[in-house]
């Protein structure tokens, strides 16, 4: 088996404008198909949408509480009801798993991994907690409030969609969904927690923190 360092770096592509979510979903299902023929690289993607929901493969329709504030897509990964909008960031990651264990249960806590570590470089502390997916924030009076989001999916070893996480979108935005399915928390951001970073200031940590985390560099794609 190839050593970590011998193995390709992976792209690393950053959007300025807001992407369509149909366009982000039909350039994850080439570059996928890609990267499966070994024709491409892989490939972390990092972009803002604007104000939509997506609906994972385990979404309920009673978790749609507001069927016309914004459009709403079928998702294909797995996971609930989730926002995306502007403040959002989101990354889309698309790996061969094959180089990194054969392990889809290690890869998702690798992407934990790399929220928890990019917000504690802000002052804040994220934290798993069990039977819930993503990164959570305890607030006083033992309130927990979710601050990025992960949802999944994995066709033949590579991976694709990724995590999202909330740097200053319009928290009201997410009163048209439970998210995740969860009801009985609520959601958070950096900027709601007091921090404040630009998007370029978390998406240098975020690059530096997953190049830690995945023992992979990366390099610019245009």
């Amino acid at each position: 088996m190839p050593e970590i360092n011998a193995l390709p770096e992976v792209e690393w592509r950053v959007s300025d404008a807001l992407v369509e979510y149909e366009d982000a979903r039909s350039f994850m299902e080439a570059r996928v198909a890609d990267i499966r023929a070994g024709s491409a690289r892989e490939i972390v993607w990092l972009l803002q949408h604007p104000p939509l929901y997506t609906a994972g493969t385990s979404a309920s329709s009673d978790d749609l509480l507001d069927t016309e504030r914004f459009p709403v897509f079928e998702a294909g990964r797995g996971g609930q009801y989730t926002y995306h909008g502007p403040g959002q960031r989101v990354a889309y990651v698309m790996l061969d798993l094959k180089h990194h264990g054969s392990d889809v249960r290690a890869f998702v806590q690798n992407l934990e991994d790399v929220m928890i570590r990019t917000i504690a470089q802000f002052g804040v502390t994220g934290e798993r907690r069990e039977g819930r997916v993503g990164i959570w924030v305890e607030r006083e009076h033992h309130k927990e409030d979710k601050i990025g989001a992960i949802g999944v999916r994995v066709r033949k070893w590579v991976s694709f969609h990724g995590l999202a996480l909330n740097v200053a979108p319009d928290l009201s935005h997410f009163g048209g969904i439970v998210p995740c399915g969860i009801s009985e928390h609520g959601v958070t951001s950096l900027q709601d927690l007091g921090v404040a970073a630009s998007m370029n200031d978390v998406d240098k940590v975020l690059r530096q923190t997953f190049e830690s985390v995945f023992q992979r560099q990366t390099r610019d794609v245009a």
